[in-house]
C-alpha cells in the first residue's frame, strides 16, 4: 500500500505490506534504527517515538495507519552540533549506561512534557489540580519505558532538569 509519511520533517512515501509496524517502516525501509526493538509488545518503550507530537510504542502500530501524519525519531530531534535541551540534559545527568532504551527515554520524555504542558492528568495527579513535576509524577508518566541497566535517578534528573531549563 503507498503511504506518505512526515518523517523528522520529510515526507517520505513508500509502498508498504500493510502487516509493517512503524518501528519496522523506520528501521528497515529508512534506516532510522534509534528506535530500538526490545519486546516487540509494547511493554519496555525502547522504540517511543512521536506522531503528531503524542508519544507511541512503534512496534504496535502499523505503518499505513499513520498515512499522513508527522512522525518524529530521535534522529529527528537533535543534531551532532546541537543537542536538544532534553539530551543535552541526559548527558548531563550521566541519565543511562548501556544507551539501548536512550532514544526512547528521550521520545518519550519529550511526549510527557507536552503532556504536562497541556496539563493531561495522571494517576499521581488529584482530580482538578494541575500536573506537579514530582518524582513520582515522572515515574508515573515514564512507566512505558524501561531501563534495564536501571539509571532511573538519573533519568528522573534529566527529566527535571530538561524541564527547568526549557520552561
Amino acid at each position: 500500500m503507498r503511504t506518505t509519511i512526515t518523517v523528522n520533517g520529510e515526507a517520505r512515501s513508500l509502498d508498504l505490506d500493510t502487516r509493517t509496524t512503524l518501528l519496522d517502516m523506520l528501521r528497515e525501509h529508512l534506516k532510522l534504527t534509534g528506535a530500538k526493538k526490545g519486546c516487540d509488545h509494547g511493554q519496555c518503550g525502547a522504540c517511543t517515538v512521536l506522531v503528531n507530537g503524542a508519544r507511541i510504542n512503534s512496534c504496535l502500530t502499523l505503518a499505513v495507519s499513520h498515512d499522513g501524519d508527522e512522525v518524529v525519531s530521535i534522529e529527528g530531534v537533535g543534531t551532532v552540533g546541537r543537542l536538544h535541551p532534553v539530551q543535552q540534559a541526559f548527558l548531563a545527568e550521566d541519565a543511562f549506561q548501556c544507551g539501548y532504551c536512550t532514544p526512547g527515554q528521550i521520545c518519550s520524555t519529550l511526549g510527557m512534557l507536552r503532556e504536562l504542558e497541556a496539563g493531561v492528568p495522571s494517576q499521581e495527579t488529584a482530580p482538578g489540580a494541575k500536573p506537579d513535576f514530582t518524582g513520582a509524577e515522572i515515574r508515573e508518566r515514564m512507566s512505558g519505558n524501561i531501563c534495564r541497566c536501571t539509571a532511573y535517578p538519573q533519568i528522573i534528573a534529566a527529566i527535571q532538569r530538561a524541564a527547568e531549563e526549557m520552561a
